[in-house]
């Protein structure tokens, strides 16, 4: 059964919807959902609603999911005050239950986390970086997906290991504001993906929820530009 590889929704329902609707339409019945669900978009609950009604999904925790669930880990104070709106959205025990799926999982002998095996922050680039064995912490898959950085790309390691990104389905950071996700066929094939919404409605939203916070007005320019 054909795959869809969702992650960094970030809040954005309105992208997620998108996405959902090509990937069904692309065959997809099997779901794996990398990570970072509600935090910085304009629809944090609704979003969590809309994935817990996909059937066969598979969930993992991003270090947002992380930072929602245990704000006393949070880097800094304007992700805080984000953090605490997002928490308010989504109710104690929602927050705590994504806080609390699992880091990593092996599906078809591929690994799937959120930025690394090594790490929720610490992640890989498009291009090679001096750290990647570091990072990799002796992951013996012969392929890793990951999420974290919005930025969709694909590329295999000298030592035959095949480094997958889908991208961001809420918030790309590539200059393109479509929505990325991946496919996963039967085979094993990958197909990337970027599907068209109305991304300024999306960064509207989130000064309509939640005001002049510099946090939203941050995510709604990342909508608006596709940039970090």
């Amino acid at each position: 059964m054909t795959l869809a590889l969702l992650y960094d929704v970030h809040g954005n329902l309105s992208a997620l919807e998108a996405v959902l609707a090509d990937a069904v339409a692309a065959g997809a019945q099997r779901f794996l959902l990398g990570g970072d669900y509600a935090l910085f978009g304009p629809w944090p609950a609704e979003t969590v609603a809309r994935l817990r009604e996909l059937q066969d999904a598979t969930w993992i925790r991003g270090n947002v999911d992380r930072w929602t669930a245990n704000p006393d880990q949070v880097p800094d104070v304007g992700v805080g005050e984000a953090v605490a709106a997002c928490r308010a959205e989504l109710g104690d025990a929602t927050a705590d239950e994504l806080g609390d799926a699992t880091a990593q999982i092996v599906i078809d002998g591929t690994l799937y986390c959120h930025a690394s095996p090594l790490s929720d922050l610490r992640s890989f680039l498009p291009e090679p970086a001096e750290d990647e064995d570091e990072i990799l912490a002796g992951a013996s898959e012969r392929r890793i997906v990951f999420g974290h950085t919005h930025l969709a790309f694909s590329r295999v390691r000298p030592d035959g290991i095949e480094l997958l990104n889908p991208g961001s389905v809420g918030m790309p950071f590539d200059g393109v504001c479509s929505a990325a996700y991946a496919l996963v066929s039967e085979d094993g094939a990958i197909e990337r993906r970027r599907v068209s919404y109305d991304h300024a409605a999306s960064a509207a939203a989130v000064r309509e929820r939640f005001g002049d916070a510099e946090w939203a007005l941050r995510s709604e320019r990342r909508l608006l530009n596709a940039r970090a």
